[in-house]
């Protein structure tokens, strides 16, 4: 099963007796000083994944600037990596802002996105010296003139919709005509006059984001003419969106033949002098994580159950997006017998693989789900009380947490009374 070993982190391999080895640990060692599940992040293939974009990026177009899409995996322990690797971070949100603040970040290197920022958004990303918010709305304008303190200005971009539809899940698909973020063409147009008239507002770009899990280079491409033509700007930022392999059948592009599409686009339609920002999130750290479980139950009938200790509290990419993910046993990889891996929640929904062949899987038997560094830590949950998991660093045969397990007194730390 080399096939199955490639979705893991690079550097991965096994040991002699069989059992997954990630940044230089051994699986069954991280099972026992963490516990399970854990989310397993290979530090070296974090760092080194950033250095391509940067390096893939700027061999490209100079002037140019890569920000990791927080959303992806907001843990202050990741956005430091992207940080001290150079890139700047695109937040989405308070908690974002707070997290990336901390991980030690430039404010001038932090694009702030929303659809429905808020009032007390608005007013951290002033105080704090955003570089720029991206507006995506006329109310996002109200908000920073009203924030805004005399005598100083705030940077800003607009977004817009480009009219693009990518081939991907309807839920990640961002850039069509009827999306709920930016604004089409013409109303675009209309605010960015509004905005080049503002005194508390500077005009600087636009940004255009086409959608997630994109696994064909044509969208990227095709999105830059409608920016293109509002204008001429200092920055265009053109999102992000690359997807990241899954399963056997995913087959995205490299990060050198998308930037060959948008970059070889930039140069048909955009000035040459302007400033280009790309935003990855989900292929900058999907393929540099996996998830450790422990097996609780194997029930064999009709179908058989293979029951783990998380599920869809550590993994809602199945419930939310259809997501394939693919599975094996630390030690035995390959096998014949086709099982479904289901989580421990009371939720029907709550399956992590649909249809995966396992060796014998048994109860105690460690379960190893690969690719699963972008959107499972950030949309964790509690449900029916769960305790959300820790996020675990392996590099050079070391490892250390960088998020806690919960434990069970967090889950009554809000209560009143």
């Amino acid at each position: 099963m080399d096939d199955l070993l490639t979705l893991f982190p690079p550097g991965a391999g096994r040991d002699a007796d069989g059992m997954l080895r990630v940044g230089g640990c051994r699986a069954d060692a991280l099972a026992e000083q963490f516990g399970t599940p854990a989310l397993i992040v290979a530090e070296p293939a974090l760092r080194e994944r950033a250095r391509e974009y940067l390096a893939e990026l700027a061999a490209r177009w100079p002037r140019s600037r890569v920000v990791f899409a927080s959303k992806a995996f907001p843990a202050t322990a990741v956005q430091r990596v992207m940080v001290e690797e150079g890139l700047g971070l695109d937040v989405a949100g308070g908690g974002e802002i707070v997290t990336a603040l901390k991980a030690g970040v430039d404010p001038a290197l932090i694009v702030h996105h929303g659809n429905a920022k808020g009032d007390e958004e608005i007013a951290m990303a002033v105080e704090h010296g955003i570089g720029l918010v991206v507006v995506d709305n006329a109310d996002d304008v109200d908000r920073l003139e009203a924030t805004v303190p005399a005598g100083r200005t705030q940077d800003v971009l607009v977004r817009v919709i480009p009219g693009v539809t990518a081939d991907t899940h309807a839920h990640v698909l961002t850039g069509h005509e009827g999306s709920k973020f930016g604004l089409m063409p013409a109303d675009a147009a209309r605010l960015i006059t509004r905005i080049e008239r503002s005194t508390k507002l500077r005009m600087r770009g636009v940004h255009v984001h086409v959608g997630s899990q994109i696994l064909d280079v044509g969208p990227f491409a095709d999105s830059v003419a409608p920016v293109a033509a509002l204008g001429e700007f200092d920055i265009y930022d053109l999102g992000g969106g690359l997807g990241a392999r899954y399963s056997y059948a995913d087959h995205p592009p490299t990060v050198a033949a998308y930037l060959d599409a948008l970059i070889g686009a930039a140069r048909e339609h955009l000035p040459p002098a302007a400033e280009i920002i790309i935003e990855p999130g989900r292929s900058m750290v999907a393929a540099a994580a996996f998830t450790l479980y422990r097996v609780v139950t194997v029930k064999r009938g009709a179908i058989t159950f293979v029951a783990v200790d998380g599920g869809m509290g550590d993994n809602l990419e199945v419930a939310l997006f259809d997501q394939r993910f693919e599975a094996a046993i630390a030690d035995r990889f390959g096998g014949e017998e086709l099982v479904t891996v289901v989580g421990r929640h009371c939720e029907s929904g709550d399956v992590l693989v649909d249809g995966v062949r396992l060796d014998a899987p048994k109860v105690g038997d460690l379960l190893a789900v690969p690719a699963t560094g972008a959107y499972c830590h950030t949309m964790a949950n509690n449900y029916n009380g769960n305790r959300r998991i820790p996020v675990v660093f392996a590099g050079a045969g070391t490892a250390r947490a960088v998020v806690r397990r919960e434990s069970w007194q967090d889950l009554l730390a809000r209560d009143v009374e």
